[in-house]
C-alpha cells in the first residue's frame, strides 16, 4: 500500500510536474492496483487549505475532495486507537498533528509514505518515496 502526504495527493490533482518522478511512478502503479491511500486527516487539511484561500480549485471543497478520491480510488484510511497512540510516540517527529497522524497511519498499515517532508524522510519505521 501507498499513502500520500496531503502536498502528494494536492500535487497530483493539481500540478503533478511538482511531483518527483518516483513518487509520479508509485503514485500510477498503486492506482493501477487499488492500492492508494490517504489519512483521513489529510481531507480536512486540504479542506482547510481552500477555506483560508491557499489552494485555489474550481469545485465546492466537498466536490473537489469527492472528484480527488475518485478519480485515483483512493482508499480513506481512519485513525485508529492503534494509530492515535502511535503518533504520541517517538516513531514519529514532534510537530504538526497532522503529519503525526499521517506517518502513524502509514506505519502503522505497513505502507510506504509518498512525501518530500525531510522530518518523515529516513524515519526508521517508515519508508518513504519521493
Amino acid at each position: 500500500m501507498i499513502v500520500c502526504d496531503t502536498h502528494a495527493l494536492v500535487f497530483d490533482a493539481l500540478s503533478p510536474d511538482l511531483l518527483g518522478s518516483a513518487a509520479a511512478r508509485a503514485i500510477e502503479e498503486s492506482h493501477g492496483t487499488g492500492d492508494l491511500a490517504c489519512a483521513d486527516i489529510t481531507l480536512w487539511e486540504i479542506a482547510m487549505l481552500i477555506e483560508k484561500g491557499r489552494l485555489e480549485v474550481d469545485a465546492s471543497i466537498e466536490d473537489f475532495l469527492t472528484t480527488v478520491i475518485a478519480a485515483r480510488r483512493l482508499i480513506v484510511l481512519p485513525v485508529t486507537p492503534a494509530i492515535a497512540a502511535l503518533s504520541t510516540t517517538n516513531s514519529v517527529p514532534e510537530g504538526d498533528p497532522a503529519d503525526r497522524l499521517i506517518a502513524a497511519t502509514a506505519i502503522s498499515h505497513g505502507a510506504t509514505l509518498i512525501t518530500k517532508d525531510e522530518r518523515l524522510i529516513g524515519l526508521p519505521d517508515l519508508p518513504t518515496i519521493w
